[in-house]
């Protein structure tokens, strides 16, 4: 009867190993089901920071996260690897690109409407960083204290503006003047008398040359903006202007634009 007794407890030990075994594929499971509970919801808490993002930057409903393979996180923003950088240029880059001969044509085109009109060395076309600088002087312009422009200043201006019509580029109108305090009835600043002007001018480029209000803005440098310093009469006569700045389209998006329609 002890023998037999042995034998049973024997064969009841080899079958226990079963439990374990249970347990373990049980916990396994356990395990692998949370790992995929946590990984489901980070992806939707990625998915919704993403949203967040693209409509706070760039204003626009996120159509998915992750669609394609090397898509970026937040659509509408591309990746930039070393790969894409060292062949492909930024959109920003590509415009500028695009639009610097276009206004190097114009330039050329300016000059020669200057050099024609025989006022080489009243108006002068330059290009700086931010575009191309038609640059008036004052005494082909208006006359000393005034902001009523000359009969021939009108009709140049006219010319400049229909050779800008065509282009989608910003025109800032600014008006600058020499140190000299100002004694006249009309305006009681340097401020209001460059404001006046860089007005008159622009209000022919619309009325004139059918030039968009919407592409034009008006300023007013006054005395604080010189060329040169005001130390002669030479000095102060071309600190006595008016520019028409023709902006680079990489340039635009510094400009305030038009929310909704009227």
């Amino acid at each position: 009867m002890r023998y037999k007794r042995a034998t049973e407890e024997g064969h009841d030990n080899k079958e226990r190993w079963l439990l374990t075994y249970s347990d373990l594929i049980t916990l396994l499971m356990i395990f692998f089901v949370v790992m995929y509970a946590i990984s489901d919801t980070n992806t939707k808490k990625l998915a919704a920071l993403a949203h967040s993002l693209t409509r706070a930057l760039i204003g626009t409903q996120a159509s998915g996260i992750f669609q394609g393979e090397g898509a970026s996180v937040v659509p509408g923003i591309p990746e930039i690897g070393p790969a894409q950088g060292s062949t492909e240029a930024a959109p920003n880059e590509g415009e500028k690109g695009a639009a610097s001969p276009s206004l190097d044509q114009v330039a050329q085109d300016l000059g020669k409407l200057v050099s024609a009109s025989g006022l080489g060395q009243q108006i002068t076309i330059t290009q700086e960083e931010r575009g191309v600088i038609v640059r008036m002087a004052e005494t082909v312009l208006f006359p000393k204290g005034s902001a009523e422009l000359t009969p021939q200043a009108r009709e140049l201006i006219s010319k400049v503006g229909k050779m800008l019509a065509p282009l989608p580029n910003y025109l800032r109108i600014e008006g600058h003047t020499d140190n000299l305090p100002i004694y006249n009835v009309n305006f009681r600043t340097n401020w209001e008398l460059a404001a006046a002007r860089a007005l008159t001018v622009l209000h022919v480029l619309v009325n004139e040359s059918g030039i968009s209000p919407e592409r034009l803005s008006a300023t007013s440098y006054g005395e604080f903006r010189p060329l040169v310093p005001n130390d002669s009469e030479e000095n102060m006569a071309r600190n006595r202007r008016v520019d028409i700045v023709i902006l680079k389209e990489n340039f635009n998006a510094v400009e305030p634009h038009q929310e909704a329609k009227q």
